[in-house]
């Protein structure tokens, strides 16, 4: 099968992923084999191509945002069927018995491992994972559709779920790209405001198209304070400007995997008033199936530029570059 793999961390203008035909996995008793039709492209990818997050596996396969086919089940298979249309997100496993695990917080799982960073991801024509992990994708969702929802939507849902903001409330978002375009169809859904900051007129521009009633750039101050805020933009130096436009009471999430370091607070200006900043680390099996069923519902449509599976250099370029208009989606069938 082919497969575009990571053997060394490098920049991604030196296009490290490289084209290889590996052989096809077969799956383990509790495991199905997908055939891998396309795979969304993240920034986590793009921080762990570069090096920002450490290689945790020799010639890896990236990506983790896969819709597919199920095409093989293990013996002890027994929720799935050969046909099965499929996602797989970013939480591949987990170990069920820790503190986290056993309190509904497996995102925080002490012995969790991720698809396309500790085990193979989707940038490959077919993979296998545990049936459990796997998730159904209706038929309201095209496969393209449905790719960017498994990452960009699944923590965008997340984060939006942590502000705590409620209909009629003001959401601001930093930084639009793929999480942020699924996150405002969900927060208008949700009859809330929604404010958008971004550098690029291309995102501020589909922001409108989506439904923002502000637009602005990073700099710009709104005329309202803000119930509640998510930074997708990997930028610390937003997380202060995000504080002093907070309303009193309100929440910070932090919706990357990666971030800038964060610049000195002033305690009155940015936190007092019982202001909350907090991250958002992975998601749950459970956001990923409450996501999925909201967007086939509402429906949210994903913005895509779509692209071969040789070419994912060329595209997460693009995403660095911040060229991508929405998300990219490499197909493989």
């Amino acid at each position: 099968m082919k497969a575009m793999v990571l053997r060394q961390q490098k920049s991604i203008y030196e296009k490290p992923l490289e084209l290889f035909e590996l052989a096809k996995p077969d799956p383990r008793e509790n495991e199905v084999l997908i055939r891998v039709n396309c795979c969304g492209i993240c920034h986590t990818d793009l921080h762990i191509i570069e090096g920002e997050l450490p290689q945790k596996k020799a010639d890896l396969v990236p990506g983790h945002q896969v819709v597919g086919v199920v095409e093989g089940i293990g013996s002890e298979v027994s929720r799935l069927n050969i046909g099965d249309r499929v996602g797989v997100a970013w939480l591949n496993s987990t170990c069920g018995s820790c503190y986290f695990c056993k309190t509904d917080q497996e995102n925080l799982c002490e012995n969790a491992k991720f698809t396309g960073y500790d085990v193979n991801g989707g940038f490959t024509e077919y993979m296998t994972i545990r049936e459990e992990y796997v998730y159904p994708i209706p038929n309201g969702l095209s496969d393209i559709e449905a790719a960017p929802l498994l990452c960009a939507g699944i923590i965008g849902y997340r984060a939006l779920r942590l502000t705590n903001v409620k209909r009629k409330q003001r959401l601001s978002i930093y930084g639009f790209g793929a999480s942020a375009h699924v996150t405002i169809q969900v927060a208008n859904y949700q009859g809330i405001d929604v404010f958008v900051f971004s550098r690029g007129a291309e995102h501020r521009e589909l922001a409108v198209n989506l439904g923002a009633v502000w637009t602005g750039g990073y700099d710009d101050v709104p005329e309202f304070k803000m119930d509640g805020s998510i930074i997708f933009a990997p930028s610390g130096d937003l997380v202060p400007i995000a504080l002093a436009n907070l309303q009193y009471g309100g929440t910070v999430a932090l919706a990357g995997i990666y971030m800038t370091n964060v610049p000195t607070l002033n305690y009155e200006k940015h936190l007092y008033h019982e202001k909350v900043l907090r991250s958002v680390t992975a998601s749950t099996r459970r956001d990923g199936r409450e996501l999925i069923n909201i967007a086939a519902m509402i429906p949210v449509r994903t913005e895509v530029q779509i692209f071969d599976l040789s070419k994912a250099n060329e595209a997460l370029i693009l995403l660095k570059d911040r060229a991508i208009v929405g998300a990219a989606v490499l197909r493989i069938y």
